[in-house]
Order: C-alpha cells, then structure tokens, then sequence
C-alpha cells in the first residue's frame, strides 16, 4: 500500500509541473512554492523510494508490476500531449489514455494486493483486470464532474474545457453532431476555451446532445464488467 501510494503522489508532483498547475486539493502544489525543478526532483525522490520498498523488502514480483505501471501512466501522459495539440482524439484513443493515465494504477493495487498475500497469478490477473475496468469507470465518472452545476468533488465546472481535454461526453457529441455544430463548438474548445458564456454553451450543448447519457451507459458497462469478474 505504501508503495502504491509513493507511485501515485509521485505522479502528482510530476503532473502539477506538465500541467503548469499551482493548486493541487485547494493547497500550492511543490512547483508552485519551490518552482519545477525541485518539483520534478522529488517526484523523483518518491518514485525511487517506491522502487526500493519492494527491492528492500525482495518482492521482485511486486517491482515487475510497480514498474510496468510507472511506464504505462508515462507512456498515457505523453499520448495525451501529442494527441491535445491537434484536439483528434478518438474514442478509441481516449480510452487508451485513461487506461493507461488512471486505470493501470488501480489495476496494479489490485494485482499487488493479491500477490501480496500469497495469491496465484490466475487471480492476481483477474484482479488486474478487474482493477482496470473499475479505473476506466472512475475515470469517466471523474470527467462526467465537469458537467455537474453542482460539484461535488470542488473541480470548478468547464475546467477540463478550459483546459481543452477532450473527455468522452464531448467526444461523442462532436462526432454526432452536424457539420455546422461541430465547426462551431470545436472552434469553443480551441480558441474560446477561456470564453464563459462559450463555454457553459457547449457544456449545455453536450448535455442536450446525449452526452452525459452515452459517458454514463459505457461506465455502467465498465462496472458491470468489473463485478462480473469478482
């Protein structure tokens, strides 16, 4: 669990600095008080700590998994990048950068877990898969937040718009979308981005447009998926 944990405030740090973001949970993120390098040096840090609980303590089975996990969510961020700057993100290519941004973090606490505790590498594989389907439902139950008047989690509404990730609401209402909508609303999402009234235009757009309805429908099928498997 420790070693889990290192990973994920790790890959915060380092994600604080890709995104140039200075609040992390409403408190000054590392690059924000002590700017990017220390910032990346301490992701570092903690990265290295994680490595080292599992070869310190001779779990090499636990550092096979912890190191396929740390290149995944590397190899996930660097899909995002390449991908944000022309904004032609698939469906298929969305859900291979939340399964390996988020999903492949849960799916490696859940195989860790078992392997941890004696498990054979049959349920430790059943449990990574189910870690997987249960990461890719959080992650879109996580974009879905940014359509919500009423946030629940403290995300301000729009922020992912803002900041011109494109989540599976807004890829499906653009691909259904006529020709003119779809010019109209892609043009929002890159040059207006920061526009509120533009904005919250195409956050009704996408709820009008089944949006929300379509994300909703393939999470619950993530989760069925999930707990047809346990």
């Amino acid at each position: 669990a420790s070693m889990i944990e290192l990973i994920h405030t790790a890959t915060l740090v380092h994600d604080d600095v890709v995104d140039e973001s200075f609040k992390r949970r409403n408190f000054f993120s590392i690059n924000a008080l002590w700017k990017n390098k220390i910032a990346v040096l301490v992701g570092d840090f903690l990265l290295s700590k994680a490595v080292l609980l599992s070869t310190d303590h001779k779990d090499y089975d636990l550092l096979a998994v912890i190191s396929r996990t740390i290149r995944e969510m590397s190899e996930g961020e660097l899909l995002q990048l390449e991908k944000a700057r022309k904004l032609d993100i698939t469906e298929d290519v969305y859900y291979e950068i939340i399964r390996q941004k988020t999903a492949t973090l849960i799916a490696a606490c859940c195989e860790s877990g078992a392997l941890s505790s004696g498990a054979d590498e049959t349920v430790a594989k059943k449990m990574m898969e189910f870690g997987t389907y249960t990461g890719m439902a959080f992650q879109i139950k996580d974009d879905l937040f940014d359509y919500l008047s009423s946030n629940v989690i403290g995300k301000p509404v729009g922020i992912d718009i803002k900041e011109q990730k494109m989540t599976l609401p807004l890829i499906y209402t653009l691909k259904t979308a006529n020709e003119t909508d779809r010019k109209y609303y892609f043009n929002t999402i890159k040059k207006y981005n920061n526009d509120q009234k533009r904005v919250k235009e195409l956050i009704n757009f996408v709820k009008s447009s089944g949006g929300l309805d379509y994300a909703i429908s393939v999470l619950k099928d993530f989760q069925q998926q999930a707990t047809n498997i346990l």
